[in-house]
């Protein structure tokens, strides 16, 4: 016997992708730049004619995508443009926890062996530059405006420092959607797990620094090895976290 409800139960899905759709659409086309605040709920519930469940469903997934970072009791915000249409890599596409954690996957194949040749080749200049993105990052987001785009201009830097353009190119290109930060922000309940959390992520960029700084290749693969793990059990604790206050 077919089942009926199954049209009905993906109507919500197909409407939260159209929505984030059409806010990417507004984005490519300049009507939202980076570090606009986005409507509220409510307002986006009334301008677009869905319900609160589609609005959050499409809010996670651009958060999910790095194009959004919520700001507790504050907002949303724009943090980075959506990638052209058909990209296998676009905000629709990273929905789930488990395309999160893939693009760790993808960046542990990319930063550790990154994170070595900056050590073995930055020049000056660019470890200099690679210092300030680290500065600009621990001084957190009332200095920097966004700790997620803070995060990843680290790591670009860190890219750049290695030499290699083809690192250089598809790190620009796939923007703050490497930061699983914002979904990981949203789970922490308590103003002392986030500082904890915080001083834990910058303790691991610090040592990232030291080791390229200090020249040693192994020790800033191994960093960055070390960083980039941490952060996909911290995600997957999150997101356990959030599930259990949701329930």
């Amino acid at each position: 016997m077919p089942d009926l409800s199954a049209p009905a139960a993906n109507k919500p899905r197909r409407l939260a992708e159209a929505l984030v759709e059409r806010f990417a659409q507004r984005m490519r086309d300049g009507a939202l730049k980076r570090g606009d605040k986005l409507p509220t709920e409510a307002t986006i519930m009334q301008d677009e004619g869905v319900s609160r469940t589609v609005v959050r469903d499409a809010l996670s997934r651009m958060q999910a995508a790095g194009l959004v970072e919520t700001r507790h009791g504050v907002g949303t915000f724009i943090l980075d443009m959506p990638a052209p249409e058909g990209f296998a890599l676009g905000p629709a596409t990273i929905v789930q926890l488990s395309d999160v954690l893939d693009l760790l996957e993808f960046r542990l194949s990319l930063e550790v062996q990154a994170a070595g040749m900056a050590a073995e080749r930055a020049t000056p200049e660019a470890l200099a530059e690679v210092e300030q993105a680290l500065h600009a990052l621990l001084e957190g987001p009332e200095k920097s405006g966004s700790t997620t785009y803070a995060d990843f201009q680290f790591h670009l830097q860190i890219a750049k420092a290695s030499g290699n353009h083809y690192l250089i190119d598809i790190m620009k290109h796939l923007g703050t959607k490497l930061i699983p930060r914002t979904r990981m922000n949203s789970a922490y309940i308590g103003q002392s797990n986030r500082s904890t959390y915080l001083a834990g992520i910058n303790a691991e960029h610090q040592q990232i620094f030291d080791a390229i700084a200090s020249r040693h290749v192994d020790a800033a693969r191994a960093a960055m090895f070390l960083h980039l793990s941490n952060s996909r059990t911290r995600l997957r604790e999150a997101q356990q976290r959030q599930a259990f206050y949701n329930e």
